[in-house]
């Protein structure tokens, strides 16, 4: 493979080295409070998954086991997401933790299903994986992202008004396309 005339996971190592920037400059320049703790490890997370990205797509690395890190690293990031927004809102509960369960759940579930982790198909800003009880899965990964875009919703007055059009259109980017994803798999769309 020539890295130099396919972008596929070049993107991803671009992303990922953008997105180190931002750590870093997040952990010298931000306030340390539990925010911004929260910030800080869901861009830790989606760097590493670039640096997963890479990688499978763009050095072509064709192994299982990534494509299993690289779906242990996607699975915290809905959690983590609710959980920014449950400390955006002050709700400073123990219970919150639980929200993690599912996404240990299946981290634990599909260490026994590794060899069957496959890429399917890379493009210049994702990839597509095959592995078992996908739909599943994509109930408990999103599900947590809906949960958060509708407390935004509810609690925007609480919210400062900055904060709330950052989350609202960062929450429309990722409900839009899944969204429209599953209506065109509902109407038999091929895709």
């Amino acid at each position: 493979m020539n890295l130099l005339s396919d972008w596929d996971g070049i993107i991803s190592l671009f992303i990922a080295c953008i997105e180190i920037l931002l750590l870093v400059n997040l952990f010298i320049f931000s306030e340390k409070n539990r925010t911004n703790i929260i910030i800080y490890f869901i861009i830790a997370f989606l760097t590493g998954y670039q640096v997963f990205e890479f990688l499978l797509c763009g050095a072509d690395i064709n192994s299982s086991y990534a494509a299993y890190l690289a779906f242990v690293d996607i699975s915290f990031l809905p959690p983590l997401n609710l959980l920014l927004i449950l400390s955006v809102i002050k709700s400073r509960s123990k219970i919150n933790y639980l929200i993690f369960i599912p996404a240990v759940f299946f981290v634990v579930y599909y260490l026994f299903f590794i060899d069957q982790f496959k890429v399917v198909k890379c493009t210049v800003l994702y990839a597509v994986y095959n592995y078992p009880s996908g739909d599943l899965f994509g109930f408990f990964y999103y599900l947590p992202i809906l949960i958060s875009f509708i407390i935004l919703l509810k609690k925007r007055k609480e919210i400062a008004r900055k904060q709330t059009a950052i989350l609202f259109i960062a929450h429309l980017f990722i409900i839009v396309p899944v969204s429209t994803g599953f209506i065109l798999l509902y109407l038999n769309v091929p895709g």
